[in-house]
């Protein structure tokens, strides 16, 4: 073999390395990171997105890896956590609660080709994206239930943070039941976190012995489906569900599916096809369902909680349509109008039928 056949050869071998290495390359899954404010196990809020993030990974069956941190409290830890699945590599990171937001924006700026996306928060960037999904929806639909199981005609509701998702849910929640009994009132009390089993118990506890025979949570563990239970009343799975914890006193579950906008986002990065978006998917979008109907729940009951859920779907019913009034009697809605996107993300006051006020 002469020298011109032995270069030949070797240029041949190294275009062929070169190209099983891009190959190689090329078929390297696509890291995306996740960051919870709880547990996995909460069986709530945490749960729901680590189910999302579960059914996300399987859908791409090895091109998508992911990785998550729990139980990351809303200071500089999150900056910490987030910066960190930044420098490991992550081309697309989710933090999923709404007090992330300011240093999830601050380490965007700084890694600059990796995207960001925020759960619930309001600010933008080149590569910082948000997403939620419609939870008063599921509320509006759960209130629908409870408004025509109680027999007392006062819910209560446990409160984790006053924040306008929050309130909105409740205030969802409450037009829902007395959309069926215009009698129902709603008493809340707040807990002043998202994931505090005990503070929970309590609060669902005071709730019962002020007359509410149907609760709601808008908190991360089974703890009030487990405490009506116990005490014979009724209550909900919130972004999950929770009948494993309370068979008998769950009516219904609001159910969260994340993995709907995991789906769609990590596609559009993998294809680098990604831009910044303000996503807020809900029933229309399989995001939010109502499911899990217990054996105390009336195939009535089931039934038009079914047709609500439909109506949703075809956009031919808004929770906070017109006319809608706050608790101290001042226009809320006129009739025939409708709230729109930016109203409800500020929604800082009950409506009609809930007592007391807001925490400032």
């Amino acid at each position: 073999m002469n020298r011109t056949s032995r270069l030949f050869l070797k240029l041949a071998a190294l275009a062929m390395f070169g190209a099983a290495l891009g190959t190689a390359h090329a078929a390297d899954p696509v890291k995306a990171g996740f960051i919870y404010i709880g547990p996995t196990g909460d069986h709530g809020w945490t749960y729901a997105h680590d189910q999302g993030r579960k059914a996300t990974e399987a859908k791409f069956k090895g091109a998508v890896q992911t990785t998550f941190v729990e139980n990351v409290p809303e200071t500089a830890d999150a900056e910490r956590v987030i910066r960190d699945l930044a420098t490991k590599g992550n081309k697309v990171i989710f933090a999923t609660s709404f007090g992330y937001m300011n240093a999830m924006e601050k380490v965007a700026r700084q890694f600059p080709k990796t995207v960001f996306m925020h759960a619930t928060g309001y600010k933008t960037g080149k590569n910082l994206g948000i997403y939620d999904v419609r939870t008063y929806e599921g509320a509006y639909m759960l209130g629908v239930v409870a408004g025509k199981m109680s027999k007392s005609g006062k819910l209560g509701v446990v409160g984790s943070v006053a924040i306008p998702e929050v309130v909105r849910n409740i205030n969802a929640f409450t037009i829902g039941a007395r959309s069926v009994n215009p009698k129902i009132t709603t008493r809340v009390i707040w807990v002043n976190g998202w994931f505090d089993p005990g503070k929970e118990r309590e609060a669902a506890l005071a709730l019962i012995s002020q007359g509410a025979d149907v609760l709601m949570q808008n908190t991360d563990s089974p703890a009030v489906v487990q405490t009506a239970q116990e005490k014979g009343v009724f209550a909900f799975g919130w972004d999950s569900d929770m009948s494993k914890f309370g068979a008998k006193a769950q009516l219904a579950a609001s159910m969260l599916h994340w993995n709907v906008i995991y789906d769609e986002q990590i596609e559009k990065v993998i294809k680098n096809e990604w831009k910044t978006t303000d996503i807020w998917y809900g029933v229309k979008e399989g995001a939010v369902n109502i499911e899990a109907f217990g054996p105390s729940t009336p195939a009535d009951v089931k039934k038009l909680a079914e047709e609500r859920r439909d109506a949703l779907k075809a956009g031919t019913l808004h929770p906070f349509t017109g006319p809608l009034k706050d608790n101290t009697g001042k226009e809320l809605v006129a009739a025939g109008k409708t709230l729109g996107d930016a109203e409800l993300r500020k929604m800082t006051v009950y409506v009609e039928g809930v007592e007391g006020s807001v925490p400032k």
